[in-house]
């Protein structure tokens, strides 16, 4: 078996690469980013990518993205995300695109050493491993995700999707810009919505609003 890992962490990386030639299966490219990662997928047309969700240049979904497009190019081939974070849209259309072929474990997992070569031996295989908090928690985000919010917060994501700024929105609604920010702050934990710049966050933020607005009605 022949494998790709992509995982920015050196140690990480070098730590899952002598754990599979341990047990006789060769790395033929291990890189720190998606970009590369697909260059090794299509010099080397390996037997199973090893991907974490998370790197450069901006950490939040480079890895999903890029094992999403390796398997457009190479139609069923077998990826496994081990990370330490489950990434709810990307990781939805991974696993719901075909389970053939595809797992999706936590990091802590791989700490228990016979799991995890059984899950690249079965993900390899054409099998799926899907780790239950995994499962467990794309449920949990299948539900409305405005549903967490406060009625208050449901408020001030309505007047941010209208383009009003704090200001504004304060204004509006007859409390101080403080109480605003407080409010976003709120809106941006509760959606899950991870630092990655404040008008980026806002922008993600707004989008939610509006797809959740659109599906119920």
């Amino acid at each position: 078996m022949r494998v790709v890992i992509a995982e920015d962490s050196v140690l990480l990386r070098a730590g899952v690469q002598s754990l599979l030639a341990d047990v006789g299966i060769e790395t033929a490219a291990a890189v720190d980013n998606g970009e590369d990662m697909l260059v090794a997928v299509r010099e080397h047309r390996p037997d199973l990518v090893i991907a974490d969700v998370r790197m450069p240049p901006t950490y939040t979904d480079e890895g999903l993205r890029a094992a999403l497009a390796a398997r457009k190019e190479i139609p069923g081939l077998p990826v496994l995300v081990v990370s330490q974070y489950v990434e709810g849209t990307y990781a939805v259309d991974l696993i719901t695109e075909g389970t053939s072929g595809v797992g999706y474990l936590l990091k802590e997992r791989v700490a228990d050493v016979a799991e995890f070569l059984e899950a690249v031996r079965r993900v390899a295989g054409g099998g799926s491993a899907i780790d239950p908090d995994v499962v467990a928690q794309m449920l949990s985000r299948s539900r409305d995700p405005l549903d967490a919010l406060t009625a208050r917060e449901k408020e001030v994501l309505g007047l941010m999707a209208q383009g009003l700024s704090n200001a504004a929105i304060a204004k509006r609604l007859v409390v101080t810009q403080g109480a605003v920010e407080n409010h976003i702050g709120n809106i941006f934990a509760k959606l899950s919505l991870e630092a990655s710049g404040e008008e980026n966050r806002r922008i993600r933020a707004v989008l939610t609003y509006l797809d959740s607005t659109a599906s119920r009605g």
